[in-house]
């Protein structure tokens, strides 16, 4: 069995004197989170959001930094920080930094400020709101994406009178009904153009999308990369799955390209692709377009290949339809002659280059997982973080080397604290194939710690050497436990063929990877305690700790299951992007094929039920409805297992909010401490 250390210039942090304590949830969640870097064009400034939390409000607030990168050594500076405001979402064009601000209340507001420093102006004014903007390569338009009606002829919002008698009744006739944590309104996402001069955005935009329905950038996480101006500010790129009666079942998002003044429609690039083709991304010079491609309608997690397209002749060619990995991110190098590209790759989360001629690929960076990338003239400056360090900036060579550390941003916090040590080990798992874990190990840990078994959720994720916010290794090494995580078949990094392998097939070989590896690591490592262990779920995660509860009640202390599926058949009638359920149940929906669904089906198995198990959900999540943690909660109660429920009205699929986020870490390692110490 293969063991390696994680190490490397994205692990590295403060070092810690001789009377180091462990990290706790406070540390967690008042550390400084840094945003995606936006670097000036001549590569001399770096500048970036960054969130402090506000422990009082339970929410973070945002300030703009800044970096010299000319001078070695600089030290970061705030460019805008004015107190109770929050400025976020910063781009550079020229000597020129956009961004948004609330200053003022109300909706928001584009404004601008010289990047090496000065008076800050507002750029926009129009009202109802809007959800992001991107500034034209010539800074003469601004393009802004904002909820309104489809076929809305402006930014202004719609006068809209409700009879006397009306009631709070909502009405729908076709499926979203409600998506991730919002219900549907009516609204769209949808694009629209202003004039940008030196007096700033004027009127009320220029509505691009013409008579499409459907939101751009897509809905619930697309941003700004799925939108992008040619290199001649005259047409606007961007990404929409159309909408109709099909949009809960179709993953099929396509490319279009509008002229920026609005005098024609939208032309659809990828309309022969009936999967998603997404992260338009055009060339320096403008003559083409990057972009990745799936070829399976139906399955969100197939494999994303490079592809490129020659904007005069309409030429399609696929870049890396040779590299069995998955492309996460875009960007063009400034010469035109290669992209560097993100991809999982066997618990790591690189920087590539990829030669836009040959579709060659170059690793540029080691271990740790790069969560940003901001193209320079000498190459990329990328946020990478690793299991125990949070982001940070580092300078990547575009011909690869040692990455430059360029912040520190939470040396200060993290002085004195001890961070665990982190080791990846391998076994030989379901169908004999190589399945990779990693352990954690608590900082001065002298006797065999409990464990910590946790199973990423997806399904088609990865426990990879990054850092997280919601599930940290850290915390749990903090709080006196070992973490224990394995890369079952479905995981991400390791070729489509074993992400595919999960599909139809979800109590099957991730339960066979998941009780080997456990048993691998608990004869590989001495200090781990496998008498004292408990599983712990999200998502996937969680519908895997209600199936281990069924198929393997005897193993463990305790269970923590969060949003997990309990009811295949509930889930099938309640979830909102109805095709990723039924893809991973065969293709069909539940009433066309019912066993495909009961196959893998926990409710089936509550008779085996034993492990006492804390059960945590929010009333917001719609992907994996809170009724899914109830019926779970009723089952342990009514057979009498030990169990707690755990509501969070205001949380969606994630908790997010501060103080919810220390409760949520109290309430999981107070119930694994009950059961294991």
């Amino acid at each position: 069995m293969k063991t390696l250390l994680f190490a490397g210039v994205a692990l590295a942090s403060v070092a810690a004197p001789a009377a180091a304590r462990p990290f706790t949830i406070q540390d967690l969640t008042m550390l400084s989170r840094i945003g995606a870097p936006a670097a000036s064009k001549d590569g001399h400034w770096l500048v970036w959001a960054q969130r402090e939390t506000d422990i009082a409000a339970n929410k973070g607030r945002y300030d703009l930094w800044r970096l010299d990168l000319t001078k070695r050594g600089a030290r970061p500076e705030t460019l805008a920080a004015e107190p109770g405001v929050n400025e976020n979402d910063p781009q550079i064009v020229g000597d020129t930094v956009y961004f948004t601000s609330d200053k003022g209340g109300g909706d928001g507001a584009v404004w601008a400020m010289p990047v090496t420093g000065g008076p800050a102006r507002q750029v926009t004014r129009f009202a109802g709101g809007f959800n992001g903007f991107k500034v034209s390569p010539d800074a003469s338009k601004l393009l802004v994406w904002a909820d309104r009606k489809p076929g809305a002829p402006s930014l202004a919002p719609a006068a809209e009178k409700k009879a006397e008698d009306a009631g709070s009744g909502r009405t729908y006739d076709q499926l979203f009904v409600r998506h991730w944590d919002t219900w549907a309104d009516g609204n769209r996402s949808q694009l629209f153009v202003l004039p940008l001069t030196a007096a700033g955005a004027t009127g009320e935009g220029t509505p691009i999308v013409g008579a499409l329905i459907g939101d751009t950038p897509s809905k619930p996480f697309g941003g700004a990369e799925e939108v992008a101006w040619s290199s001649d500010s005259r047409t606007v790129y961007f990404a929409m799955r159309e909408a109709g009666r099909i949009e809960a079942t179709s993953t099929n998002l396509d490319i279009f390209a509008a002229p920026a003044d609005g005098s024609s429609a939208p032309v659809d690039l990828t309309k022969d692709n009936q999967a998603t083709d997404n992260l338009p991304t055009v060339s320096p010079d403008g003559r083409t377009l990057a972009y990745f491609a799936m070829k399976r309608p139906g399955f969100e997690a197939d494999r994303q290949v490079l592809m490129i397209r020659d904007l005069a002749t309409g030429q399609v060619r696929p870049l890396t339809e040779a590299w069995d990995r998955s492309v996460g991110s875009i960007a063009w190098a400034p010469d035109g002659k290669s992209l560097y590209v993100t991809a999982d790759d066997t618990q790591e989360t690189p920087l590539f280059r990829v030669d836009a001629t040959s579709g060659k690929v170059t690793r540029l960076t080691g271990q740790g997982h790069v969560s940003a990338v901001a193209v320079v003239p000498r190459g990329a400056v990328v946020a990478m973080n690793s299991l125990v360090a949070p982001d940070d900036y580092f300078m990547v060579p575009s011909k690869g080397g040692t990455p430059l550390r360029l912040t520190s941003v939470n040396a200060e916090k993290l002085a004195g604290i001890d961070m665990p040590t982190v080791s990846r080990f391998s076994f030989t798992g379901a169908n004999g194939d190589t399945v990779w874990g990693y352990a954690v190990k608590p900082a001065g840990a002298t006797t065999p710690a409990p464990i910590a078994f946790m199973v990423h959720g997806g399904p088609q994720g990865s426990s990879n050497n990054s850092w997280s916010y919601r599930w940290n290794p850290a915390v749990f090494a903090g709080g006196g436990y070992a973490t224990v995580a394995v890369d079952f078949h479905g995981s991400t990094g390791y070729g489509q063929r074993f992400t595919d392998s999960i599909s139809n097939n979800w109590g099957g070989w991730p339960l066979e990877d998941l009780q080997k590896g456990l048993a691998a690591a608990t004869a590989k490592f001495d200090w781990l305690d496998s008498n004292r262990a408990c599983a712990l779920g999200a998502s996937y995660g969680g519908y895997m700790m209600n199936w281990i509860e069924g198929k393997w009640p005897d193993r463990f202390k305790c269970i923590v299951q969060h949003d997990g599926v309990f009811d295949a058949r509930a889930m099938a009638y309640e979830t909102e992007e109805l095709w990723f359920d039924e893809w991973e149940h065969g293709g069909k929906t539940y009433y066309e094929d019912p066993a495909a669904f009961e196959k893998w089906n926990p409710v089936n198995y509550v008779q085996n039920w034993k492990t006492p198990m804390l059960v945590i959900t929010g009333e917001k999540d719609f992907r994996i409805p809170y009724t899914q943690g109830l019926a779970a909660f009723t089952a342990l109660q009514r057979r009498d297992i030990p169990s707690r429920l755990v509501v969070f009205p205001d949380e969606n699929h994630w908790v997010l909010k501060p103080r919810n986020s220390r409760q949520w870490y109290g309430e999981v390692l107070g119930w694994m401490d009950r059961w294991t110490k």
